[in-house]
């Protein structure tokens, strides 16, 4: 029998071991981040990525067509984006508002101030958005003015009533809420009465309690539970 050669073994051998890590290189997923970067795909971005603002929505804006509210996104003291979180809807109004509502989101960020022109063609759909971004504008400054005391403002959801919307905001120093206030309340009519006394009453019972378990305003059923939703939001948010 023939026996081979010692070093034709060798270099049989590693010719193979060669070839199949050559195999396994070309089998290998594209899921490393490595390659997807090389293939021209994104990395997944961990906590180093980009800090991404804190948000400020403004009060609703009623208009004759729908209620108009508007989100800020906010790093270092400017807008960076703005959105519409509600704007009328429905019909010609959709439509409306699928024009209109991106024009005023880039208008708002180029001024970076509730100064922008009406859209044409959605003159209440404008008129609301200015409204909404202007309270959001000065919340804003008001947060920015608390922070430097040690206070955090933080405002609660809109909670709708029989009677219209209410939104509570509350102003939080050393884990205490030090002031309670609705920044949205039931208005017209009878409804501005009740307003004008219950709300008072509530503010004063909610920095007083530092909970939402506050006693309803005889009268004012409709406002006070409204009160006590947002204000509970607001209390989540705040991490009381």
């Amino acid at each position: 029998m023939r026996k081979s050669h010692p070093v034709r073994r060798v270099v049989l051998t590693t010719a193979a071991t060669v070839s199949g890590i050559v195999l396994l290189l070309a089998l290998k997923p594209a899921s490393d981040p490595s390659s997807a970067q090389a293939a021209g795909g994104a990395a997944p971005q961990g906590g180093g990525g980009a800090a991404v603002g804190t948000t400020v929505t403004g009060d609703a804006a009623a208009t004759q067509y729908g209620a108009v509210q508007v989100r800020l996104t906010v790093a270092g003291g400017k807008i960076t984006g703005a959105e519409a979180v509600q704007a009328p809807k429905g019909g010609h109004s959709s439509e409306v508002t699928a024009d209109a509502v991106p024009k005023l989101n880039q208008a708002a960020v180029a001024a970076q101030s509730a100064d922008i022109d009406t859209v044409s063609g959605a003159t209440y759909t404008s008129e609301g958005y200015r409204t909404s971004l202007q309270s959001a504008l000065d919340k804003m400054k008001t947060a920015g003015g608390a922070q430097g005391t040690g206070q955090t403002v933080v405002a609660g959801d809109v909670a709708q009533t029989q009677y219209g919307p209410v939104q509570v905001r509350i102003t939080v120093s050393g884990g205490r809420v030090v002031r309670a206030e609705a920044v949205q309340a039931p208005q017209g009519g009878h409804s501005s009465e009740v307003t004008a006394t219950a709300v008072p009453e509530l503010n004063q019972a909610a920095v007083t309690a530092q909970s939402a378990d506050i006693d309803t305003v005889s009268g004012a059923t409709y406002t006070s539970e409204g009160y006590r939703t947002s204000l509970q939001s607001a209390l989540d948010r705040a991490g009381g």
